[in-house]
C-alpha cells in the first residue's frame, strides 16, 4: 500500500523510514494501561497540503490488543474511515508547531488487559493514503524482545529444516518457557535471555514463548511453515475455483488458481488452523491449479478456513507468505466489520476464529437451499421500466434487508417495477455505499443474511417487481484476495497494490475515474472472475439485472491522468463490455445489462444497438439532473431536458436511456431549490420549502412519462431536501470543506421519523408520481415515440403517440408545465380539436382551437390525452385540499393551485374573495374578526372543497 512512513520515538528506540518522515513522541515513553500519557506529533514534519488537511485537523485511528498480542479491537471512538470523531482529534499548538493528544489507555480503549496498542495518524476522510504507517506500542514496564525470528513472524524452510529462536527481558532475570503447537520443548529459568535452535523441523509449527518475571508475563508469537513439496495429480473433472460442494456431505473440494506460486496450505477451524502435510494443496498439471479435497466434515456444521500461499522467491517489496480467504468466497468473517453488526440483523453471525488475522471464508456442507416462492418472473419490459434506486443502509433506521421487506408496500402502492440496490457484495467497513467492494460473490453481512436478500428478491417478483444489483467490477478494495495474493508491500505491514505479476490488476490505472486497484479486463483471469460473479448472482439469487458501475474503467488504453482518453471511445472497452453481457445473456436472455458510462454516443450506440433485433440490447445510465434542477429552481439557463430520451443519443435504435433527475451521485434537486432557487416573487419564493416542494410534481411530468426506462433515486418522490453532503451530526460539509465532504455519511431518516406521508405537500409528490406511474406501465402509448418543444425554457413540452394504436385507445398525450415563477400562458399546439381528458384526474376540456394559451401557474402542469384512462382505486390519486395554519392570525395558506377562493362568514355572507393562485399562495384575513368562517376553494380542474377557517 502506498504509504507515508514515519520517524517515530518510542520506549527509547528510533525507527527510519525512506519515503515522507513525519515525527512524534510518547510521553511518557514506557507506561501501564491505566497511565495517562501524551501522543505529540512534530507539525513540521506534516505536509497538510499533500492531505489536504484544512485548519491543521488530523486525528488518531487506534486499536488495542490484548497481553497475548490477540484479540484486536478498534477504539469505540474512531468514527469511520471516512469521516474520523471528533473525539479523536489532535490539538494544534501554533507556538511549537505540535499536535498533541492526552488519552488513557484504559478509557480510551474501554477496556483493560492491554498489552498493546496500536494506531495510525490520519486526515478526517483518510482516502487516498492521506495516513501514516500504523504504529505499534508496547503496554507495560515488563518489556521482552523478541530478536530472532522477529515477532508474529512466518519463516518458511524446507522439511529438516531449523530455527533459531532468541529473546531477552528489561529488568530482572526471567524464566522462560517455549512451546511448538502447544507442547512445551525447551525452558529456561533464572537468565537475562534465552537462545535456543529447534532443529529437524517437518511439520508447520505455531511457537509460543512465554516470558515470566514476577507477577509479570509477556508471551511472543512466532510461526514456520515447512515447504511440502507439491504433489501434482490432476485435479477432478468439473471443479471450479473456490469451493465445491459434493453430495457426500463429508467432503468438499477447494480450488485456487495461483500462478508463480510455490505451494499453499489450506488452514481452517477443521486442523486447528495448524495445518500439516494433509492440507498442503496438490497442484493440476495442465491448469496450474491448486486443489484439496477435504474430508471428515459435518453436514450444517459451520467451518471457516484460508489459504496460506506462499512464494519461496518473492519479487522485491512482494510477502513471502500472504494469508487470505477464498476469492470465490460466498460468506467471510471479519476481524475489522463483524464485531459491530447487530444480532437483530444477522442473527447467529458465525464468530471470528479466534488468533486468526484478516477475513476467512465460511464453508458449510449441507445447507438447506432457500424455498423460492417465485420460481419464474416474467420481467417487465425494458420500455416500461421505472426503477428505484435504493441504498440499504439509508433505506430505514435499522439499515437492513428486512426494512425494505416490511416497506414493500410503499413500492407496491408508488407503483414502481423495478429495484436497484446499491452494491450489496462485502465491501470493506460497514458504513458504506458498497463501491469499495472486495469480495464480489459474497452478501455483504451487515445488510443480513443471504437468505434474508433472497427473501427481499422473492417478494419484489411476487409483487411484479424486477431486482437490479448495482456492481462495481471495474475496481476491488485491498483486502481482495487476487489483489493481495500478488502485492507489492514494501512495509509488510501486509496490505499493498498490485505488484507487476498481479494477473487480473494492473499496477497503475489505466481510466482517470479509478478508485482501489484497477482490474485489467483484458486478462483472461479477469474475464473469468467477472464471468463467475454475474453467474453466481443470476443463478443464486435470481438477480434480473445489472447496473455496471463506471464502465468507463474497462479499458486497458488511458492514464489516470489522461480525461480526455478515458471519455473517447474505446474499442477494447466496447469489444469487452459486449462479452460480459453477452453472457449474461447467455444465462438469461431477459436479464437487464445497464452501463453507467456517461460518455460519448458513438460509443454508447454500441452497446444499446447490440444485438438490439434480438430484443436484447444494452441500457445506457442518462443523467439529466443539471437541466432538471435548472426547471425546478426556475432558472432557464441550461434547462434543456432533451437527453432524459433515447431521441438525443445519435444512432440509438431503441429506448435504451434510463433517464434520471437524481442518483446517489448528484445534489438533492430539492436542497438546490432551497439553497439557490429564484426568490423574485416573493408570492412564489421557490427557496421555501412549501413552494420548492409543489414544483417537484411537474418535474415527475416532463420526467416518468417520457418513453424508455426511467429511475427514480430513493425519497426523491417526497421531495427529499437534505444535501447528500449531509454529515453524521447533520452539519453539511460539500467539496472544499473544512472537514472533507460528508457525501457516505450514513443519513437520518426523516421520512419515516416526520412521517412524510402524512405530510400534504409530500404526500402530493408522491401520488401524483404514483398517478404517472401507473400511466407508463399501463397505457401502450407511452411505449411510442416523442417529441420536445421548449426545451430552453421553463415551459417545456413534451408530445407522446403511437399511430399504430386504434383510435378507440390512447394513443396521443401531451404534457405541458410551468416552472416559472409567474403564472405563464402556454400554446399547447395540441394535435387536433376535440375532447381531451386531464390524465390525472380523467376531466374533460374541449378543445376547440389547438393553439389557444392555457394559463398554468407557477409549478403547475398538465397531462392531456385523446382519451379517458382508468384512474386506480387508490383514494390520493385526488389531491386532498389542506388549510393551514388552522386557527390562524392574519394569514393562511393552501396546497393547492385555484381558480378562486372565497371565505363566507358563518351566516353566508361572502366577506373574501380571491383569483387564481399558485400552490401555497398567502391569503390575507387580516381584516376579518375574530371567529369561524366557511372557506369554498375551487382549484385549477374545477373541482370545489369546503372547510372551517378559525380567525383568531
Amino acid at each position: 500500500m502506498k504509504k507515508i512512513t514515519l520517524l517515530f520515538l518510542l520506549c527509547g528506540l528510533f525507527g527510519f523510514s525512506q519515503q515522507q518522515t513525519i515525527t512524534y513522541s510518547i510521553t511518557p515513553a514506557s507506561f501501564q494501561e491505566s497511565t495517562p500519557i501524551t501522543i505529540t506529533v512534530n507539525g513540521s514534519s506534516i505536509n497538510e497540503a499533500t492531505w489536504g488537511i484544512p485548519n491543521n485537523a488530523i486525528y488518531l485511528w487506534a486499536w488495542s490488543l490484548d497481553t497475548n498480542f490477540e484479540d484486536s479491537q478498534d477504539c469505540p471512538t474512531n468514527g469511520s474511515w471516512i469521516s474520523s470523531n471528533e473525539a479523536n482529534k489532535f490539538t494544534y499548538n501554533a507556538g511549537s508547531d505540535t499536535y498533541t493528544l492526552n488519552v488513557t489507555p484504559t478509557a480510551f480503549f474501554n477496556r483493560t488487559g492491554i498489552g498493546r496498542i496500536g494506531f495510525l495518524i490520519k486526515a478526517k476522510d483518510g482516502n487516498g493514503d492521506k495516513k501514516s504507517q500504523d504504529i505499534i506500542v508496547n503496554v507495560g514496564t515488563f518489556l521482552v524482545t523478541l530478536t530472532s525470528p522477529a515477532q508474529n513472524s512466518t519463516t518458511i524452510i524446507n522439511s529438516g529444516g531449523s530455527l533459531n529462536i532468541a529473546a531477552t527481558n528489561t529488568g530482572e532475570n526471567a524464566s522462560y518457557v517455549l512451546k511448538a503447537n502447544g507442547e512445551v520443548i525447551n525452558t529456561n529459568t533464572s537468565t537475562a535471555s534465552f537462545t535456543y535452535n529447534h532443529t529437524n523441523i517437518t511439520e508447520n509449527k505455531n511457537y509460543e514463548l512465554v516470558v515470566t518475571q514476577g507477577a509479570n508475563a509477556s508471551t511472543k508469537l512466532f510461526s514456520v511453515i515447512v515447504n511440502p513439496v507439491t504433489v501434482s495429480e490432476a485435479m477432478p473433472a468439473g471443479l471450479e475455483d473456490g469451493i465445491n460442494y459434493n453430495v457426500d456431505t463429508t467432503k468438499a473440494t477447494l480450488v485456487l488458481d495461483a500462478p508463480g506460486k510455490d505451494f499453499i496450505y489450506v488452514a481452517g477451524s477443521f486442523n486447528n488452523w495448524a495445518p500439516l502435510s494433509a492440507h498442503a494443496m496438490k497442484k493440476d498439471p495442465e491448469t496450474g491449479k491448486f486443489w484439496l479435497e477435504l474430508t471428515g466434515l459435518t453436514a450444517n456444521e459451520i467451518y471457516s478456513y484460508q489459504y496460506w500461499v506462499v512464494d519461496q522467491t518473492p519479487i522485491t517489496n512482494s510477502p513471502a507468505l500472504v494469508k487470505t480467504a477464498d476469492p470465490y468466497s460466498t460468506l467471510v468473517l471479519s476481524p475489522f466489520d463483524d464485531q459491530y453488526i447487530p444480532s437483530s440483523t444477522y442473527p447467529n453471525l458465525p464468530a471470528y476464529p479466534t488468533g486468526q488475522e484478516r477475513e476467512v471464508t465460511v464453508l458449510q456442507t449441507g445447507q438447506v437451499a432457500y424455498n423460492w416462492q417465485v420460481t419464474s418472473f416474467t420481467k417487465p419490459k425494458k420500455e416500461d421500466l421505472v426503477i428505484y434506486e435504493a441504498l440499504v443502509r439509508d433505506f430505514d433506521s435499522n439499515r437492513n434487508y428486512q426494512d425494505l421487506i416490511d416497506k414493500m408496500d410503499y413500492f407496491t402502492t408508488l407503483g414502481i417495477n423495478a429495484l436497484e440496490l446499491m452494491p450489496v457484495m462485502e465491501f470493506e467497513g460497514n458504513e458504506s455505499w458498497g463501491y469499495n467492494t472486495s469480495f464480489h460473490l459474497a452478501n455483504d453481512k451487515f445488510y443480513g443474511p443471504s437468505d434474508k436478500l433472497k427473501e427481499l428478491i422473492d417478494l419484489c417478483h411476487q409483487n411484479g417487481i424486477a431486482v437490479i444489483l448495482d456492481v462495481a467490477l471495474n475496481h476491488a478494495f485491498g483486502r481482495n484476495p487476487m489483489a493481495r495474493m500478488w502485492m507489492n508491500d514494501p512495509d509488510g505491514d501486509g496490505w499493498g497494490e498490485p505488484s507487476t505479476e498481479n494477473p487480473y490488476f494492473n499496477t497503475v490505472a489505466k481510466h482517470s475515474y479509478n478508485v482501489g486497484n484497477d482490474f485489467n479486463h483484458q486478462q483472461l483471469r479477469t474475464q473469468n472472475y467477472v464471468k463467475r460473479v454475474v453467474k453466481h448472482w443470476i443463478e443464486e439469487y435470481k438477480i434480473d439485472g445489472f447496473r455496471w458501475d463506471l464502465t468507463k474503467g474497462f479499458t486497458q488504453n488511458c492514464t489516470a491522468e489522461d480525461e480526455g482518453c478515458t471519455n473517447a471511445y474505446q474499442q477494447d472497452r466496447v469489444d469487452i463490455l459486449k462479452e460480459y453481457a453477452d453472457y449474461s445473456w447467455s444465462l438469461d436472455p431477459t436479464h437487464y445489462t445497464i452501463f453507467e458510462h456517461l460518455g460519448s454516443d458513438a460509443e454508447e450506440k454500441e452497446w444499446a444497438n447490440y444485438k438490439f433485433e434480438e430484443g436484447k440490447g444494452v441500457m445506457l445510465w442518462g443523467k439529466v439532473t443539471d437541466a432538471y434542477n435548472q426547471l425546478t429552481m426556475g432558472y432557464a439557463d441550461n434547462a434543456n431536458i432533451s437527453r432524459v430520451g433515447h431521441n438525443a443519443h445519435a444512432g440509438f435504435l431503441g429506448k435504451r436511456v434510463v433517464g434520471y433527475a437524481e442518483s446517489h451521485d448528484e445534489e438533492r434537486l430539492m436542497y438546490k431549490n432551497l439553497q439557490y432557487g429564484n426568490a423574485v416573487n416573493t408570492a412564489h419564493n421557490v427557496k421555501d420549502l412549501n413552494v420548492a416542494l409543489s414544483r417537484i410534481s411537474a418535474q415527475g411530468a416532463v420526467h416518468l412519462l417520457v418513453p424508455g426506462p426511467k429511475m427514480i433515486w430513493h425519497f426523491g418522490e417526497l421531495g427529499w431536501d437534505l444535501s447528500i453532503f449531509t454529515c453524521n451530526d447533520g452539519v453539511v460539509n460539500a467539496p472544499g470543506g473544512t472537514d472533507g465532504d460528508c457525501k457516505l455519511d450514513t443519513k437520518p431518516q426523516p421520512q419515516w421519523t416526520n412521517n412524510w406521508l402524512t405530510t400534504v405537500q409530500r404526500e402530493k409528490i408522491y401520488y401524483d408520481w404514483k398517478r404517472m406511474i401507473q400511466l407508463k406501465k399501463d397505457e401502450a402509448v407511452f411505449e411510442g415515440n416523442y417529441t420536445m418543444a421548449n426545451t430552453n425554457t421553463l415551459t417545456p413540452k413534451i408530445y407522446v403517440s403511437d399511430a399504430s394504436l386504434p383510435s378507440t385507445q390512447l394513443n396521443s398525450v401531451v404534457i405541458l408545465a410551468n416552472f416559472y415563477v409567474t403564472a405563464q400562458n402556454i400554446t399547447p399546439d395540441f394535435p387536433a380539436t376535440g375532447t381531451w381528458y386531464n390524465l390525472m384526474n380523467n376531466a374533460a376540456v374541449e378543445i376547440t382551437n389547438p393553439v389557444a394559451p392555457i394559463n398554468l401557474q407557477p409549478g403547475e402542469f398538465r397531462i392531456f390525452g385523446n382519451k379517458q384512462v382508468v384512474l386506480g382505486t387508490d383514494n390520493n390519486i385526488f389531491q386532498q385540499v389542506a388549510l393551514y395554519p388552522n386557527p390562524a392570525s392574519d394569514l393562511f395558506t393552501l396546497n393547492v393551485a385555484t381558480s378562486k377562493v372565497e371565505v363566507y362568514s358563518i351566516t353566508g355572507q361572502l366577506v373574501k374573495s380571491f383569483g387564481s393562485s399558485a400552490p401555497f399562495t398567502v391569503y390575507d384575513v387580516n381584516g376579518l374578526n375574530a371567529g369561524l368562517y366557511i372557506v369554498k376553494v375551487t382549484d385549477t380542474d374545477n373541482r370545489q372543497s369546503t372547510m372551517k377557517l378559525i380567525k383568531k
